[in-house]
């Protein structure tokens, strides 16, 4: 298992930007794929984007990904998410995820093939 912690959520105006972090501790972090979901009120867990922590080659989901901007560091095994240009349509609890390499054949953007959560941290877009 691996614990995550977020960071840099809050409340921001519209137009504006915000970068998420998230610290990695626990089991060896580079043998983990990592990603970034969001959920809102009344809404399922949606994906926003996945790096791999070997390669660091990144995922994103196409709604968010001209705004969004996932990278990792290793030497700090912390994740983060770069946002730009927030809009209200932002506004969730941003959650960190990670699984084991051994999972890498589940499909990245389901929340389902993650099994390591942090708490999340909220972002609030306001218009």
């Amino acid at each position: 298992q691996v614990q995550l912690v977020e960071s840099g959520g809050g409340l921001v105006q519209a137009g504006t930007s915000l970068k998420l972090s998230c610290a990695a501790s626990g089991r060896t972090p580079e043998d983990y794929d990592m990603a970034w979901f969001r959920q809102a009120p009344g809404k399922e867990r949606e994906f926003v984007a996945a790096i791999s922590w070997s390669d660091s080659t990144p995922s994103y989901s196409d709604s968010m990904k001209d705004r969004f901007t996932i990278s990792r560091d290793n030497a700090k095994k912390t994740m983060f998410l770069q946002m730009i240009l927030l809009k209200p349509e932002d506004t969730a609890v941003y959650y960190c995820a990670a699984r084991h390499l051994i999972y890498s054949g589940r499909p990245y953007y389901l929340a389902s093939g993650y099994d390591n959560w942090g708490q999340g941290t909220q972002v609030t877009v306001s218009a």
